[in-house]
């Protein structure tokens, strides 16, 4: 029988990319269901290739700011149903008041356990408990599971799903991007500092990688990003960015002409590999561990030292307490270099 389930999932847009092998997968063993999926407008061209799956986005600035705004939304998505189950993916206060006000109705809800304990022990100072979690892709199956929804995670095949041409002939045609090997994209920023390598080392990289003849893309947004990536880009012919003149989708097409991805524990590990490329990843005050790499990539491409304090935080949004910032420091340039050609 046709079921209809409501999904929500308000934010990062890295959780949110990992929602979407999970929702590929429940809809690979039940196809005649329906999802729709409830979050902010950037996950949009996200969940638009995923057949089967409808996008509601929330204005939580406006419209559905506060308890107001949030009953506001209940009782839009209440008149899209009926609901055979509500899964929240997210689990927040905001989540907490609309899964209570559709469980007063009578509709079937199901909350994430985000493993909050287990994390903790994990990112303490002392007494680590330093062993891998499970996955947030993991967490959110086994949520479906609570739900009634039992599936296993299958192969998404992003590569296919958002691998299409720009349609903006402004931009640079595929043709122009180097060739077809040793493509590599770099992703340098991180929404936190201690997530992020330290500039100069970046540079380096970059130097290492005109030496070898590589084309590179450089990934970010608009802004003080886009600057800073046209002031790298602008140092050699090798060097491409695109930064704040793509769409998401634009750049998920664009992320598929990649043969390597070179990324901070960020969105954009995610986003690359939704579309299905190889990630060399680089961490610093966050692990693998947490739960947070990214889905279907290799974990011999996640670059980093061993160090009795790691991690320090689950987010990177905590300051280094040794006050050396060895995590990242102790990565070299040519650590990157040799995971990249030594896959």
């Amino acid at each position: 029988m046709k079921k209809r389930i409501l999904v929500f999932r308000f934010s990062a847009l890295g959780d949110v990319a990992m929602t979407v092998p999970v929702l590929w997968s429940v809809l690979d063993k039940y196809p005649d269901h329906e999802i729709l999926f409830v979050s902010r407008p950037f996950a949009t061209d996200l969940m638009a290739p995923l057949p089967g799956v409808s996008f509601f986005p929330v204005d939580l600035k406006q419209k559905h700011k506060g308890f107001s705004g949030l009953f506001r939304l209940y009782r839009e998505l209440k008149s899209k149903g009926p609901w055979d189950a509500v899964v929240d993916l997210h689990s927040v206060l905001r989540t907490h008041v609309l899964t209570s006000l559709f469980a007063i109705s009578g509709t079937k809800v199901v909350k994430i356990d985000k493993g909050r304990k287990e994390k903790k022990k994990l990112t303490r100072k002392e007494n680590k408990v330093f062993k891998p979690l499970l996955t947030t892709v993991e967490r959110y199956r086994q949520t479906f599971e609570k739900a009634g929804f039992p599936f296993q995670l299958q192969e998404f095949p992003g590569h296919n799903l958002y691998g299409k041409k720009l349609p903006d002939p402004t931009i640079s045609p595929w043709g122009d991007l180097g060739g077809g090997s040793n493509i590599i994209g770099i992703a340098p920023f991180a929404k936190h500092h201690w997530k992020m390598w330290p500039e100069e080392k970046m540079e380096e990289l970059l130097r290492l990688l005109d030496e070898k003849g590589a084309t590179v893309i450089l990934f970010g947004g608009p802004g003080e990003e886009q600057k800073k990536l046209e002031r790298w880009a602008s140092g050699s012919k090798n060097r491409r960015t695109f930064a704040g003149k793509l769409s998401m989708a634009d750049e998920l097409a664009l992320m598929t002409q990649l043969d390597v991805m070179i990324s901070m524990d960020s969105a954009n590990m995610h986003l690359a590999g939704l579309a299905g490329i190889r990630v060399v990843s680089i961490w610093g005050a966050t692990h693998p561990f947490a739960g947070f790499y990214g889905f279907g990539q290799a974990a011999g491409d996640a670059v980093q030292v061993e160090l009795s304090c790691r991690p320090c935080s689950v987010f990177g949004n905590k300051p280094c307490h040794r006050g050396d910032f060895a995590c990242m420091e102790s990565i070299t340039p040519a650590m990157v270099i040799n995971r990249v050609f030594n896959s």
